[in-house]
């Protein structure tokens, strides 16, 4: 049978992993701590009741690790529960063994530290409150220890010297939820911004080596266009009279055509481009010059274009980069299959939205994540250069592109680029 590969440990995993292994540890010590008081110190303990507790942990702490093993992510809400579940065990325990005047009662500001650590704002200040009500609800309730009262009388074991506690442990507990969650929100950020960067330059790198191989290419092509062009003319001209061949020919020499002025476009005006602002224009205008000029290169395609009725029109900040990898989509589209595309064009007050649905095969799951940021293509023979170049290109437009599997079959693509507003 094939050995199933477990799940890859995402943060919270690995922060419940590490909880648990903490969370043996504490348990663990509080044990020797209890016996070493009643069988050396000779404390007055609810012995069975304490164990209890211990071992109500200890079953928690099993569960836990049972748990691990299985392929279920562990969420921000489920770490909650195992906190809470660690501050209730806690106020179990000091409850049996002095309440406020156990001195390991500051144990609270563990889970606490740990909550403005690693869980959002709200989460870590609900442990906060949580461990601070049980210190307070420990004040008043509990069984006491006459060994930890300080050589007061049970009755007067509320003195200063606890309020005092209190009081530094509710300053504790606020400092430490405000400053540390700052701290570790603030080195999440940092992480996230590095790893932006980084995949950015390589991003950047791998469109840099894209490009210098286009111009390459572009050159070395120029002359096997020249060539065909050539003959084609003669190949019309031997046609003579019959129109089916006249008919194909002369959408081979468009094709031709097509190729040696974009080749053209591209060594000519490299650096203007690179360096031109891009300009402003109607989106529904420029989508649809888009498509006439891709129907061109794809004459086997039909396709049906969509515009939202919306009062006002939508701009768009363009360049010729964004034509192209526009066509690319739609190139996309039509290998899946070129019959019935359709395209979409909507947008609200912020962004302009193009969607591009197929009948084909759609996307498989295992790849969907991946298309686009390195080379990985949907077709058997596909590189996936095209969809690494478009995504690259709308992401330097402000905007995004995501792959959907249709619930009636095929792909739909979805463009979302920021809305421009003209004179602003």
């Amino acid at each position: 049978m094939p050995i199933t590969q477990p799940l890859p440990l995402s943060t919270p995993n690995r922060n419940l992993v590490r909880l648990t292994i903490v969370r043996g540890i504490t348990w663990t010590g509080f044990l020797a701590a209890i016996i070493v008081g009643v069988e050396l110190l000779g404390f007055q303990l609810e012995v069975s009741a304490v164990i209890s507790v211990v071992l109500a942990m200890a079953l928690i702490n099993l569960a836990t690790w049972w748990r691990l093993g299985r392929h279920w992510a562990v969420t921000h809400g489920e770490y909650l529960a195992h906190l809470l579940a660690d501050v209730a065990g806690l106020t179990l325990l000091f409850y049996f063994t002095g309440g406020s005047s156990n001195p390991f009662i500051t144990y609270y500001l563990v889970p606490v530290t740990i909550a403005a650590a690693t869980l959002p704002w709200r989460f870590a200040w609900i442990i906060a409150v949580t461990a601070m009500l049980a210190y307070t609800f420990l004040m008043g309730f509990h069984q006491p220890v006459p060994q930890l009262t300080h050589g007061h009388r049970a009755a007067q074991a509320l003195d200063l010297h606890v309020l005092g506690m209190w009081l530094n442990f509710a300053l504790s507990a606020g400092l430490v939820t405000f400053f540390i969650y700052k701290m570790a929100h603030a080195l999440r950020s940092r992480e996230q911004a590095l790893s932006r960067t980084r995949e950015s330059a390589l991003r950047n790198e791998q469109v840099l080596a894209v490009a210098t191989q286009a111009a390459g290419t572009a050159h070395e092509l120029g002359t096997p266009l020249s060539t065909m062009a050539v003959l084609l003319a003669e190949m019309r001209d031997e046609a003579g009279n019959n129109p089916l061949l006249q008919k194909d020919l002369e959408l081979l020499r468009q094709q031709v055509d097509t190729c040696k002025t974009r080749l053209r476009q591209l060594v000519e005006s490299a650096d203007r481009r690179r360096m031109a602002e891009p300009e402003s224009c109607d989106a529904e205008l420029w989508l649809a010059g888009v498509v006439q000029r891709w129907l061109v290169l794809r004459p086997d395609v039909s396709h049906r274009m969509e515009v939202a009725e919306r009062r006002g029109r939508p701009w768009l900040s363009v360049d010729t980069t964004l034509d192209q990898a526009l066509t690319n989509l739609l190139n996309n589209a039509a290998d899946a299959n070129p019959d019935d595309i359709l395209i979409s064009l909507d947008w609200n007050d912020d962004e302009v939205v193009i969607d591009i649905r197929d009948h084909g095969p759609g996307v498989a799951l295992a790849i969907a994540d991946q298309l686009g940021e390195t080379f990985v293509s949907t077709k058997s023979k596909g590189m996936g250069i095209g969809l690494f170049l478009t995504h690259a290109t709308i992401n330097r437009f402000g905007g995004g592109v995501s792959l959907y599997n249709h619930p009636e079959g095929g792909t739909l693509t979805e463009v979302v680029l920021p809305r421009h507003h003209p004179g602003s």
